[in-house]
Protein backbone atom coordinates (compact mmCIF):
# COMPACT_ATOMS: atom_id res chain seq x y z
CA UNK A 1 0.00 0.00 0.00
CA UNK A 2 1.70 3.60 -0.97
CA UNK A 3 2.13 5.63 1.80
CA UNK A 4 1.61 9.14 -0.06
CA UNK A 5 -1.26 11.05 0.04
CA UNK A 6 -0.33 13.81 -2.84
CA UNK A 7 2.21 14.22 -5.78
CA UNK A 8 4.65 16.69 -6.46
CA UNK A 9 5.09 17.11 -10.63
CA UNK A 10 8.45 16.97 -12.16
CA UNK A 11 7.55 21.00 -13.37
CA UNK A 12 6.53 22.06 -10.64
CA UNK A 13 9.16 20.46 -8.41
CA UNK A 14 11.61 21.96 -10.90
CA UNK A 15 10.40 25.68 -10.41
CA UNK A 16 10.27 25.53 -6.94
CA UNK A 17 13.93 24.46 -7.25
CA UNK A 18 14.97 26.64 -9.52
CA UNK A 19 14.10 29.42 -7.54
CA UNK A 20 16.63 29.02 -5.02
CA UNK A 21 19.39 27.83 -7.63
CA UNK A 22 19.11 31.19 -9.52
CA UNK A 23 19.80 33.39 -6.79
CA UNK A 24 22.42 35.58 -6.20
CA UNK A 25 25.69 34.05 -4.66
CA UNK A 26 26.57 34.65 -0.80
CA UNK A 27 29.84 36.66 -0.76
CA UNK A 28 32.08 33.76 0.21
CA UNK A 29 29.58 31.19 -0.15
CA UNK A 30 30.64 27.82 -1.57
CA UNK A 31 28.94 25.92 -4.21
CA UNK A 32 28.06 22.38 -2.67
CA UNK A 33 28.21 19.50 -5.07
CA UNK A 34 25.03 19.07 -7.69
CA UNK A 35 23.43 16.26 -5.87
CA UNK A 36 23.85 17.79 -2.30
CA UNK A 37 22.40 21.08 -3.80
CA UNK A 38 19.54 19.49 -4.99
CA UNK A 39 18.85 17.24 -1.74
CA UNK A 40 19.33 20.46 0.22
CA UNK A 41 16.81 22.31 -1.84
CA UNK A 42 14.15 19.83 -1.29
CA UNK A 43 14.67 19.18 2.25
CA UNK A 44 14.01 22.83 2.65
CA UNK A 45 10.40 22.91 0.70
CA UNK A 46 9.89 20.34 2.97
CA UNK A 47 10.78 21.94 5.92
CA UNK A 48 8.74 24.71 4.82
CA UNK A 49 5.78 22.91 4.14
CA UNK A 50 5.60 23.90 0.64
CA UNK A 51 6.17 20.50 -0.55
CA UNK A 52 3.69 18.98 1.58
CA UNK A 53 4.51 15.67 3.81
CA UNK A 54 3.73 12.96 2.09
CA UNK A 55 3.46 13.93 -1.59
CA UNK A 56 5.03 11.71 -3.66
CA UNK A 57 8.10 12.92 -5.84
CA UNK A 58 8.59 12.45 -9.63
CA UNK A 59 10.42 9.62 -10.76
CA UNK A 60 14.16 9.86 -10.89
CA UNK A 61 14.35 9.87 -15.08
CA UNK A 62 11.51 11.91 -15.19
CA UNK A 63 13.07 14.93 -12.66
CA UNK A 64 16.46 14.31 -14.17
CA UNK A 65 14.75 15.18 -17.33
CA UNK A 66 13.52 18.18 -15.91
CA UNK A 67 16.34 19.67 -14.33
CA UNK A 68 18.62 19.16 -17.35
CA UNK A 69 20.87 17.04 -14.55
CA UNK A 70 21.91 13.17 -14.71
CA UNK A 71 20.02 10.63 -13.02
CA UNK A 72 22.92 9.59 -11.09
CA UNK A 73 22.91 13.01 -9.43
CA UNK A 74 18.88 12.58 -8.71
CA UNK A 75 19.50 9.06 -7.19
CA UNK A 76 22.06 9.88 -4.84
CA UNK A 77 20.40 13.15 -3.72
CA UNK A 78 17.16 10.62 -3.30
CA UNK A 79 19.47 8.52 -1.24
CA UNK A 80 20.80 11.23 0.74
CA UNK A 81 17.57 12.53 1.88
CA UNK A 82 16.23 8.61 2.38
CA UNK A 83 19.37 8.78 5.03
CA UNK A 84 18.85 12.13 6.88
CA UNK A 85 14.88 11.19 7.42
CA UNK A 86 13.65 13.59 4.25
CA UNK A 87 12.19 10.48 2.35
CA UNK A 88 11.30 7.47 2.06
CA UNK A 89 10.94 4.75 -0.88
CA UNK A 90 9.02 1.48 -1.44
CA UNK A 91 9.27 -0.87 -4.64
CA UNK A 92 6.92 -0.06 -7.02
CA UNK A 93 5.45 2.61 -4.74
CA UNK A 94 7.77 5.20 -5.58
CA UNK A 95 9.24 7.73 -3.30
CA UNK A 96 7.79 10.11 -0.84
CA UNK A 97 8.41 13.14 1.47
CA UNK A 98 8.87 12.38 5.23
CA UNK A 99 10.22 14.40 8.23
CA UNK A 100 12.66 12.61 10.90
CA UNK A 101 11.46 11.11 14.01
CA UNK A 102 11.08 13.80 16.19
CA UNK A 103 10.91 16.64 14.36
CA UNK A 104 7.82 18.50 13.71
CA UNK A 105 5.16 18.53 11.13
CA UNK A 106 5.77 21.54 9.15
CA UNK A 107 3.61 24.38 8.77
CA UNK A 108 2.25 25.57 5.52
CA UNK A 109 1.09 29.11 6.75
CA UNK A 110 2.69 31.47 9.54
CA UNK A 111 1.45 30.18 12.77
CA UNK A 112 2.75 31.73 15.49
CA UNK A 113 5.28 30.11 17.85
CA UNK A 114 4.06 27.94 20.93
CA UNK A 115 3.80 30.17 24.41
CA UNK A 116 6.64 27.78 25.52
CA UNK A 117 9.18 28.28 22.86
CA UNK A 118 9.23 32.33 23.22
CA UNK A 119 11.83 31.88 25.95
CA UNK A 120 14.66 30.76 23.28
CA UNK A 121 13.19 31.79 20.04
CA UNK A 122 12.05 35.76 18.94
CA UNK A 123 9.35 34.68 16.71
CA UNK A 124 9.03 37.40 13.68
CA UNK A 125 6.96 35.00 12.11
CA UNK A 126 3.56 36.49 13.18
CA UNK A 127 2.27 39.97 12.50
CA UNK A 128 0.82 40.59 15.13
CA UNK A 129 1.23 42.39 18.94
CA UNK A 130 -0.61 42.02 22.08
CA UNK A 131 -3.44 43.16 22.94
CA UNK A 132 -3.91 46.80 23.44
CA UNK A 133 -4.80 47.05 27.17
CA UNK A 134 -6.81 48.12 29.39
CA UNK A 135 -9.29 48.29 26.34
CA UNK A 136 -9.31 44.33 25.87
CA UNK A 137 -10.64 44.01 29.12
CA UNK A 138 -13.02 46.85 29.33
CA UNK A 139 -14.86 45.19 25.74
CA UNK A 140 -15.15 42.47 27.42
CA UNK A 141 -16.90 43.35 30.52
CA UNK A 142 -18.93 45.34 27.84
CA UNK A 143 -19.76 42.83 26.40
CA UNK A 144 -20.55 40.69 29.16
CA UNK A 145 -23.21 43.67 30.46
CA UNK A 146 -24.96 43.29 26.88
CA UNK A 147 -25.00 39.70 26.76
CA UNK A 148 -28.06 38.46 28.85
CA UNK A 149 -30.74 39.47 26.22
CA UNK A 150 -28.79 37.28 23.90
CA UNK A 151 -28.67 34.54 26.35
CA UNK A 152 -32.23 33.94 25.93
CA UNK A 153 -32.13 33.36 22.59
CA UNK A 154 -30.61 30.25 20.47
CA UNK A 155 -27.09 32.13 19.93
CA UNK A 156 -26.87 31.58 16.21
CA UNK A 157 -26.69 34.85 13.70
CA UNK A 158 -25.47 33.71 10.48
CA UNK A 159 -24.93 37.30 8.96
CA UNK A 160 -23.85 38.45 12.34
CA UNK A 161 -25.40 40.39 15.26
CA UNK A 162 -27.63 43.16 13.94
CA UNK A 163 -26.31 46.13 16.28
CA UNK A 164 -22.67 45.07 15.04
CA UNK A 165 -23.72 45.15 11.09
CA UNK A 166 -25.38 48.34 11.33
CA UNK A 167 -22.17 49.78 13.39
CA UNK A 168 -20.01 48.29 10.76
CA UNK A 169 -22.46 49.98 8.36
CA UNK A 170 -22.48 53.51 9.84
CA UNK A 171 -18.41 53.28 10.03
CA UNK A 172 -18.21 53.05 6.27
CA UNK A 173 -21.18 55.76 5.77
CA UNK A 174 -18.95 58.32 7.84
CA UNK A 175 -16.69 57.44 5.25
CA UNK A 176 -17.94 58.57 2.59
CA UNK A 177 -19.24 55.37 1.47
CA UNK A 178 -22.97 55.32 1.59
CA UNK A 179 -23.44 51.36 3.55
CA UNK A 180 -26.79 50.02 4.61
CA UNK A 181 -26.62 47.05 7.55
CA UNK A 182 -28.31 44.54 4.13
CA UNK A 183 -24.33 44.97 2.98
CA UNK A 184 -22.66 43.38 5.98
CA UNK A 185 -21.53 40.01 7.12
CA UNK A 186 -19.89 39.43 10.16
CA UNK A 187 -17.18 36.75 9.96
CA UNK A 188 -14.86 34.45 11.99
CA UNK A 189 -11.81 36.61 11.14
CA UNK A 190 -10.63 38.03 7.59
CA UNK A 191 -9.86 34.38 6.73
CA UNK A 192 -13.32 33.03 7.46
CA UNK A 193 -14.47 36.01 5.08
CA UNK A 194 -11.96 35.47 2.25
CA UNK A 195 -12.76 31.55 2.54
CA UNK A 196 -16.50 32.15 2.17
CA UNK A 197 -15.76 34.45 -0.83
CA UNK A 198 -13.36 32.33 -2.28
CA UNK A 199 -15.88 29.38 -2.32
CA UNK A 200 -18.57 31.06 -3.91
CA UNK A 201 -16.77 32.92 -6.38
CA UNK A 202 -13.26 30.98 -7.11
CA UNK A 203 -14.33 27.34 -7.26
CA UNK A 204 -11.59 24.52 -8.09
CA UNK A 205 -9.78 25.19 -11.20
CA UNK A 206 -11.27 29.30 -11.48
CA UNK A 207 -8.71 31.43 -11.45
CA UNK A 208 -7.30 34.30 -8.37
CA UNK A 209 -5.43 36.76 -9.64
CA UNK A 210 -2.93 37.84 -6.92
CA UNK A 211 -0.53 40.08 -6.16
CA UNK A 212 2.98 39.24 -6.28
CA UNK A 213 3.80 39.18 -3.26
CA UNK A 214 0.77 38.49 -1.55
CA UNK A 215 0.00 37.30 2.24
CA UNK A 216 1.28 33.84 2.55
CA UNK A 217 -1.71 32.66 4.50
CA UNK A 218 -4.46 33.60 1.61
CA UNK A 219 -2.35 32.67 -0.98
CA UNK A 220 -2.37 28.96 1.17
CA UNK A 221 -6.08 29.11 1.61
CA UNK A 222 -6.51 29.72 -2.11
CA UNK A 223 -4.14 26.87 -3.21
CA UNK A 224 -6.44 24.39 -0.68
CA UNK A 225 -9.69 25.84 -2.43
CA UNK A 226 -8.06 24.31 -5.61
CA UNK A 227 -7.90 27.61 -7.33
CA UNK A 228 -5.56 28.40 -10.13
CA UNK A 229 -3.28 31.61 -8.63
CA UNK A 230 -1.87 34.03 -11.40
CA UNK A 231 0.53 36.28 -9.76
CA UNK A 232 0.45 39.90 -10.49
CA UNK A 233 4.03 41.93 -9.83
CA UNK A 234 3.45 44.50 -7.68
CA UNK A 235 5.83 47.53 -8.84
CA UNK A 236 9.54 48.73 -7.27
CA UNK A 237 9.15 49.04 -3.42
CA UNK A 238 6.40 51.28 -2.14
CA UNK A 239 4.75 52.18 -5.57
CA UNK A 240 1.99 49.73 -4.90
CA UNK A 241 0.18 48.75 -8.30
CA UNK A 242 2.00 48.02 -11.87
CA UNK A 243 -1.21 48.94 -13.64
CA UNK A 244 -0.35 47.96 -16.72
CA UNK A 245 0.67 44.86 -15.89
CA UNK A 246 -2.95 44.54 -13.86
CA UNK A 247 -4.69 45.22 -16.56
CA UNK A 248 -3.08 43.13 -19.01
CA UNK A 249 -3.63 40.05 -16.89
CA UNK A 250 -7.45 41.01 -16.20
CA UNK A 251 -7.93 41.32 -20.19
CA UNK A 252 -5.55 38.25 -21.60
CA UNK A 253 -6.29 35.57 -18.29
CA UNK A 254 -9.91 37.00 -17.44
CA UNK A 255 -9.51 35.53 -13.90
CA UNK A 256 -13.00 34.99 -11.88
CA UNK A 257 -11.67 36.67 -8.91
CA UNK A 258 -8.90 39.67 -7.72
CA UNK A 259 -7.20 39.49 -4.43
CA UNK A 260 -5.65 43.12 -3.11
CA UNK A 261 -4.27 44.78 -0.29
CA UNK A 262 -4.37 48.24 -1.25
CA UNK A 263 -3.97 49.16 2.52
CA UNK A 264 -0.10 49.02 3.57
CA UNK A 265 0.18 45.80 1.75
CA UNK A 266 1.46 42.60 3.05
CA UNK A 267 4.05 42.01 2.94
CA UNK A 268 5.64 45.18 1.01
CA UNK A 269 3.85 47.83 3.18
CA UNK A 270 3.03 49.93 -0.04
CA UNK A 271 -0.09 52.49 -0.10
CA UNK A 272 -2.17 52.19 -3.30
CA UNK A 273 -2.46 55.45 -4.57
CA UNK A 274 -6.13 56.76 -5.26
CA UNK A 275 -5.43 56.80 -9.21
CA UNK A 276 -4.54 53.44 -8.57
CA UNK A 277 -7.74 51.90 -7.20
CA UNK A 278 -9.69 53.75 -10.21
CA UNK A 279 -7.69 52.30 -12.61
CA UNK A 280 -8.23 48.72 -11.18
CA UNK A 281 -11.41 49.01 -10.56
CA UNK A 282 -12.27 49.99 -14.16
CA UNK A 283 -10.16 47.32 -15.76
CA UNK A 284 -11.78 44.76 -13.00
CA UNK A 285 -15.50 45.38 -14.03
CA UNK A 286 -14.43 45.65 -18.03
CA UNK A 287 -13.07 41.73 -17.14
CA UNK A 288 -15.89 40.82 -15.25
CA UNK A 289 -13.63 40.50 -12.25
CA UNK A 290 -14.89 40.25 -9.26
CA UNK A 291 -12.42 42.40 -7.07
CA UNK A 292 -11.82 41.17 -3.33
CA UNK A 293 -10.08 44.29 -1.21
CA UNK A 294 -8.43 43.54 2.33
CA UNK A 295 -8.95 46.25 4.07
CA UNK A 296 -7.41 44.89 7.65
CA UNK A 297 -4.64 47.05 7.75
CA UNK A 298 -6.56 50.02 6.87
CA UNK A 299 -6.24 52.14 10.04
CA UNK A 300 -2.24 50.96 10.69
CA UNK A 301 -0.73 54.00 9.40
CA UNK A 302 2.10 54.78 11.56
CA UNK A 303 3.21 58.35 10.28
CA UNK A 304 1.19 61.20 10.84
CA UNK A 305 1.42 63.07 8.06
CA UNK A 306 -0.44 59.89 5.91
CA UNK A 307 -3.12 61.13 4.03
CA UNK A 308 -5.01 57.56 3.13
CA UNK A 309 -7.01 57.76 0.24
CA UNK A 310 -10.47 56.63 -0.62
CA UNK A 311 -11.24 53.37 0.05
CA UNK A 312 -11.11 50.93 -3.15
CA UNK A 313 -15.09 50.17 -2.51
CA UNK A 314 -15.66 53.81 -2.99
CA UNK A 315 -14.98 53.71 -6.93
CA UNK A 316 -17.57 51.46 -7.13
CA UNK A 317 -20.84 52.88 -6.57
CA UNK A 318 -23.00 50.50 -8.12
CA UNK A 319 -21.87 47.69 -5.87
CA UNK A 320 -21.51 45.23 -8.68
CA UNK A 321 -17.20 44.85 -9.11
CA UNK A 322 -15.81 45.28 -5.46
CA UNK A 323 -16.20 43.63 -2.08
CA UNK A 324 -14.16 44.61 0.56
CA UNK A 325 -13.38 42.94 4.02
CA UNK A 326 -12.42 43.87 7.19
CA UNK A 327 -11.44 42.77 10.35
CA UNK A 328 -10.51 43.65 14.05
CA UNK A 329 -7.69 41.62 14.34
CA UNK A 330 -4.64 43.82 12.81
CA UNK A 331 -5.88 46.75 14.06
CA UNK A 332 -6.96 45.75 17.35
CA UNK A 333 -5.86 42.24 18.48
CA UNK A 334 -4.88 38.84 16.71
CA UNK A 335 -7.33 36.97 19.57
CA UNK A 336 -10.44 39.06 18.58
CA UNK A 337 -11.66 37.11 16.12
CA UNK A 338 -14.16 39.04 14.21
CA UNK A 339 -14.16 40.43 10.50
CA UNK A 340 -16.81 41.21 7.91
CA UNK A 341 -17.65 41.88 4.47
CA UNK A 342 -19.40 44.81 2.61
CA UNK A 343 -20.69 44.03 -0.55
CA UNK A 344 -24.03 44.05 -2.43
CA UNK A 345 -26.97 42.80 -0.22
CA UNK A 346 -27.60 39.73 -2.97
CA UNK A 347 -23.71 38.97 -2.32
CA UNK A 348 -24.29 38.88 1.32
CA UNK A 349 -27.40 37.14 0.84
CA UNK A 350 -25.35 33.90 -0.99
CA UNK A 351 -22.59 34.09 1.45
CA UNK A 352 -24.59 33.85 4.34
CA UNK A 353 -26.81 31.02 2.83
CA UNK A 354 -23.20 29.31 2.21
CA UNK A 355 -22.45 29.64 5.48
CA UNK A 356 -24.79 26.95 7.07
CA UNK A 357 -22.48 24.30 5.77
CA UNK A 358 -19.63 25.47 7.27
CA UNK A 359 -19.10 27.67 10.94
CA UNK A 360 -22.43 28.83 11.03
CA UNK A 361 -22.00 31.85 12.54
CA UNK A 362 -19.75 33.93 14.46
CA UNK A 363 -19.18 33.97 18.58
CA UNK A 364 -21.94 36.26 20.47
CA UNK A 365 -19.54 37.43 23.29
CA UNK A 366 -16.66 38.73 20.79
CA UNK A 367 -19.18 40.45 18.50
CA UNK A 368 -20.31 42.54 21.54
CA UNK A 369 -17.01 43.55 22.25
CA UNK A 370 -16.30 44.64 19.09
CA UNK A 371 -19.49 46.38 18.90
CA UNK A 372 -19.24 48.21 22.58
CA UNK A 373 -15.48 49.55 21.22
CA UNK A 374 -17.56 50.74 17.97
CA UNK A 375 -19.81 52.39 20.04
CA UNK A 376 -18.16 53.83 22.85
CA UNK A 377 -15.12 55.63 21.31
CA UNK A 378 -12.47 52.60 22.53
CA UNK A 379 -11.65 51.69 19.38
CA UNK A 380 -10.34 54.78 17.99
CA UNK A 381 -8.05 54.85 21.19
CA UNK A 382 -7.07 51.61 21.51
CA UNK A 383 -6.27 51.84 17.45
CA UNK A 384 -4.21 54.81 18.22
CA UNK A 385 -1.93 52.84 21.30
CA UNK A 386 -1.45 50.37 18.53
CA UNK A 387 0.22 52.60 16.14
CA UNK A 388 2.24 53.82 18.68
CA UNK A 389 3.56 50.59 19.88
CA UNK A 390 3.84 49.82 15.69
CA UNK A 391 5.76 52.89 15.09
CA UNK A 392 8.07 52.49 17.57
CA UNK A 393 8.91 48.40 17.09
CA UNK A 394 9.45 49.68 13.67
CA UNK A 395 11.57 52.31 14.07
CA UNK A 396 13.54 50.35 16.22
CA UNK A 397 13.69 47.38 14.32
CA UNK A 398 14.91 49.42 11.23
CA UNK A 399 17.46 50.69 13.10
CA UNK A 400 18.61 47.46 14.22
CA UNK A 401 18.83 45.66 11.27
CA UNK A 402 20.67 48.54 9.30
CA UNK A 403 23.06 48.73 11.94
CA UNK A 404 23.94 44.53 11.91
CA UNK A 405 22.79 43.87 8.28
CA UNK A 406 24.14 46.60 6.53
CA UNK A 407 23.94 45.03 2.74
CA UNK A 408 20.36 44.26 3.35
CA UNK A 409 17.76 46.63 1.63
CA UNK A 410 14.43 47.72 1.87
CA UNK A 411 12.04 50.56 2.18
CA UNK A 412 10.38 51.70 5.25
CA UNK A 413 6.87 51.80 5.25
CA UNK A 414 4.76 54.74 6.26
CA UNK A 415 2.03 52.09 7.73
CA UNK A 416 1.03 48.40 8.93
CA UNK A 417 3.00 46.10 10.19
CA UNK A 418 5.75 44.42 7.75
CA UNK A 419 9.18 45.23 6.52
CA UNK A 420 9.78 43.32 3.24
CA UNK A 421 13.51 43.12 2.86
CA UNK A 422 15.90 41.80 0.05
CA UNK A 423 18.44 39.91 2.18
CA UNK A 424 21.86 40.70 0.12
CA UNK A 425 21.92 37.47 -1.73
CA UNK A 426 21.62 35.09 0.50
CA UNK A 427 18.47 32.69 0.19
CA UNK A 428 15.71 33.53 2.27
CA UNK A 429 14.79 29.58 2.75
CA UNK A 430 18.12 29.02 4.08
CA UNK A 431 18.02 32.13 6.35
CA UNK A 432 14.75 31.04 7.90
CA UNK A 433 15.96 27.26 8.73
CA UNK A 434 19.50 28.56 10.16
CA UNK A 435 17.48 31.33 12.07
CA UNK A 436 15.49 29.19 14.16
CA UNK A 437 18.27 26.78 15.40
CA UNK A 438 20.25 30.09 16.65
CA UNK A 439 16.77 31.92 18.13
CA UNK A 440 14.94 34.15 15.74
CA UNK A 441 11.78 32.90 13.29
CA UNK A 442 11.56 34.81 10.27
CA UNK A 443 9.87 33.92 7.34
CA UNK A 444 11.77 33.65 3.88
CA UNK A 445 10.10 35.17 1.02
CA UNK A 446 8.79 32.23 -1.05
CA UNK A 447 6.08 31.86 1.32
CA UNK A 448 4.75 35.23 -0.13
CA UNK A 449 4.70 33.82 -3.85
CA UNK A 450 3.76 31.56 -6.47
CA UNK A 451 6.06 28.63 -7.58
CA UNK A 452 8.98 29.84 -5.69
CA UNK A 453 9.04 33.26 -6.35
CA UNK A 454 11.26 35.81 -4.21
CA UNK A 455 13.61 33.35 -2.67
CA UNK A 456 16.23 36.51 -1.87
CA UNK A 457 13.94 38.14 0.35
CA UNK A 458 12.41 37.43 4.30
CA UNK A 459 9.87 39.33 5.68
CA UNK A 460 10.25 41.25 9.01
CA UNK A 461 7.14 42.13 11.23
CA UNK A 462 6.83 45.26 13.63
CA UNK A 463 6.14 42.56 17.13
CA UNK A 464 9.34 43.38 18.98
CA UNK A 465 11.02 46.47 19.99
CA UNK A 466 13.60 48.01 21.85
CA UNK A 467 16.19 45.39 23.51
CA UNK A 468 14.27 42.54 21.96
CA UNK A 469 14.36 44.36 18.18
CA UNK A 470 18.38 44.99 18.56
CA UNK A 471 19.21 40.87 20.08
CA UNK A 472 16.88 39.93 16.90
CA UNK A 473 18.62 41.70 14.44
CA UNK A 474 21.88 40.33 15.95
CA UNK A 475 20.43 36.49 15.84
CA UNK A 476 19.54 37.31 11.38
CA UNK A 477 23.29 38.58 11.18
CA UNK A 478 24.50 35.57 12.48
CA UNK A 479 22.28 33.53 10.76
CA UNK A 480 23.69 34.79 7.79
CA UNK A 481 27.27 34.23 8.55
CA UNK A 482 26.68 31.06 8.73
CA UNK A 483 24.40 30.93 5.57
CA UNK A 484 27.14 32.92 3.60
CA UNK A 485 29.65 30.41 4.76
CA UNK A 486 28.17 26.98 3.46
CA UNK A 487 27.51 26.31 7.52
CA UNK A 488 24.28 25.80 9.95
CA UNK A 489 25.08 22.47 10.79
CA UNK A 490 21.93 22.44 13.22
CA UNK A 491 24.35 22.39 16.25
CA UNK A 492 23.98 25.51 17.20
CA UNK A 493 21.66 26.10 20.41
CA UNK A 494 19.38 28.70 20.34
CA UNK A 495 19.87 31.23 22.84
CA UNK A 496 17.69 32.10 25.93
CA UNK A 497 17.01 36.13 26.02
CA UNK A 498 14.71 37.78 28.79
CA UNK A 499 13.19 41.12 27.78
Amino acid sequence: MAQWTSAVGAAQLARLLKSQQDRPAGPGSRRPPAYRALADGIRLLVLEGRVPVAARLPAERELALALAVSRTTVATAFETLRTEGFLESRRGAGSWTAVPAGNPLPARGLEPLPPEALGSVIDLGCAALPAPEPWLTRAVQGALEELPPYAHTHGDYPAGLPALRTMIAERYTARGIPTMPEQIMVTTGAMGAIDAICHLFAGRGERIAVESPSYANILQLMRETGARLVPVAMAEGLAGWDMERWRQVLREAAPRMAYVVADFHNPTGALAAEDQRRRLVEAARSAGTVLVCDETMSELWLDEDVEMPRPVCGFDPAGSTVITVGSASKAFWAGMRIGWVRAAPDVIRSLVAARAYADLGTPVLEQLAVNWLFSTGGWEQAVQLRRAQARDNRDALVAAVRRELPTWEFEVPRGGLTLWVRAGGLSGSRLAEVGERVGVRVPSGPRFGVDGAFEGYVRLPFTVGGAVADEAAVRLAAAARLVESGGGTGTEAPRTFVA
